[in-house]
């Protein structure tokens, strides 16, 4: 699509136009991806978050799971889905609903040339600007969910309401609510940075060298198919860059740690383990979560006549 003024604009570059209306929808795909994703693998988080904190008694994803069942009943691996879903719904809409604003202003800072030998620039500094501010609105509930998830059973409320009033009541000991703030980021901006920079790339990949006609002309399906695919690619490498900032946000929710630094957290427990420790299952959890949210994303797009993200 040309921009009215026939000047080269990169809010004009796919098949409508990105106004504010668009940026709008963008930013409702964005939660209903993050959201609905995260929510539903909260067994599994609840598995990783523990495993980690708690490595000698939790041993394995399928062990663990039935550890906390029988010692919680059903409700043990649900624990925290509430703030998962309302946090990472707030944190999908700006990492995904930002990202196309700050892609698209990037690329005309840069212009038309810049932006297309640096096209991979222009992806990592999106997606970081967007995390920054996605993870300003997760941290409080974050903070919360490994705290429902990691506590001793008893020994901190599980439902929702309850779990936030505690956290606030406790905020000298818990940090609450930004007390994460900084290992959340050191987690999620090079996480962010793989999964956009990795997706896009991917999907660039695929359009270049397997599906070699203009992307227009393939159906729908091929191009959720697309990108599913480099979604799940996607997650993989992003689940390892992640991983060591991940275990450290788990880390300083557990009670023994109170007062604790990042970094005296850090050295007591050695790189080694936090890179490694339920590695594997945060690389299942990882990798499935972020090509579902990618095609979530891609097929509200689609439905909402935006088109799909990336291509050549």
């Amino acid at each position: 699509m040309s921009s009215p003024t026939g000047k080269w604009d990169a809010r004009y570059l796919g098949p409508v136009p990105h106004d504010a209306s668009y940026y709008s929808k963008a930013l409702l795909g964005g939660a209903l991806a993050c959201g609905l994703t995260h929510a539903a693998i909260t067994p599994l988080d609840v598995a990783k978050c523990n495993m980690q904190v708690n490595p000698v008694k939790y041993k394995g994803l399928v062990p663990t799971i039935k550890l906390l069942a029988a010692e919680e009943g059903s409700r043990g691996i649900w624990k925290g889905v509430g703030p998962t879903l309302v946090g990472y719904s707030l944190q999908g809409m700006f990492k995904y609903g930002i990202y196309e604003v700050f892609k698209d202003v990037y690329q005309n800072m840069a212009g038309k040339e810049t932006s297309e030998k640096y096209k991979g620039v222009i992806w990592l500094a999106a997606s970081a600007s967007a995390e920054v501010f996605a993870d300003v609105a997760l941290c409080p509930l974050e903070m919360t969910k490994v705290k429902i998830q990691t506590s001793a059973t008893g020994s901190f409320p599980t439902a929702f309401g309850p779990a936030l009033a505690e956290m606030s009541k406790l905020k000298a000991e818990t940090r609450y609510p930004y007390g994460s703030l900084v290992p959340l980021w050191s987690r999620q901006i090079p996480y962010t940075m793989a999964k956009f920079f990795c997706y896009e790339g991917t999907v660039s990949l695929f359009y270049n060298h397997v599906f070699t006609k203009p992307k227009e002309t393939y159906s729908t399906s091929t191009q959720l198919g697309v990108t599913f695919a480099s979604g799940y690619i996607a997650g993989i490498i992003c689940a390892i860059v992640s991983h060591p900032a991940d275990s450290l946000v788990s880390l300083l929710g557990k009670a023994e740690n109170k007062g604790k630094s990042v970094g005296q957290i850090a050295g007591e427990v050695g790189f080694g383990t936090l890179a490694t420790k339920g590695l594997g299952t945060r690389v299942l959890m990882i990798g499935t979560l972020t090509g579902f949210q990618w095609w979530i994303y891609d097929t509200f797009k689609a439905t909402m006549g935006m088109g799909t993200t990336g291509g050549k």
